[in-house]
């Protein structure tokens, strides 16, 4: 299994590259990446919800979230059936950097599949699956309808 450490590790290494550069630009970080991502993925999301997510303390989210809203790329509103509920919203400006990251690295995937042939965006999804400690979780939900309904196909 050494090998596929390796390849894991290697490809981790060059797709989180992508995105550290255009973080960099905005004097951003993985954390940010990360937080940024799925406030804009979830719009509504909730401060609670994304500590699961990401299964970070309080304290870690605090100083990478109260960037973000510094510096526009989030807001936060109450919640509709809660006001004590914060919901987090990505701005314009935090989708845009979203896409231009997902952009990227959409395009890595895109030539890998491309090289792989038919079939390899669905296995791989299913095997990236696989691998969390948590198959059950809402990670699939974040597929597309293509993507699950290709899963669910044999």
């Amino acid at each position: 299994m050494f090998g596929l450490i390796e390849s894991m590790f290697f490809a981790y290494r060059d797709f989180v590259r992508d995105a550290d550069r255009i973080l960099a630009s905005d004097k951003f970080g993985r954390a940010h990446h990360r937080v940024l991502y799925f406030v804009s993925r979830r719009p509504g999301l909730t401060i609670a919800e994304l500590l699961e997510i990401l299964e970070i303390t309080k304290q870690s989210l605090n100083r990478v979230l109260n960037d973000l809203l510094e510096r526009s790329y989030v807001v936060t509103r109450s919640g509709e059936t809660d006001r004590r509920r914060r919901q987090l919203y990505a701005t314009p400006q935090g989708d845009a950097l979203i896409a231009e990251i997902a952009a990227v690295q959409s395009a890595r995937f895109e030539k890998a599949f491309a090289e792989l042939g038919p079939g390899a965006r669905p296995q791989a999804i299913a095997f990236l699956q696989a691998m969390t400690d948590r198959p059950d979780s809402d990670a699939g939900d974040m597929a597309s309808p293509e993507d699950r309904s290709r899963l669910a196909s044999p």
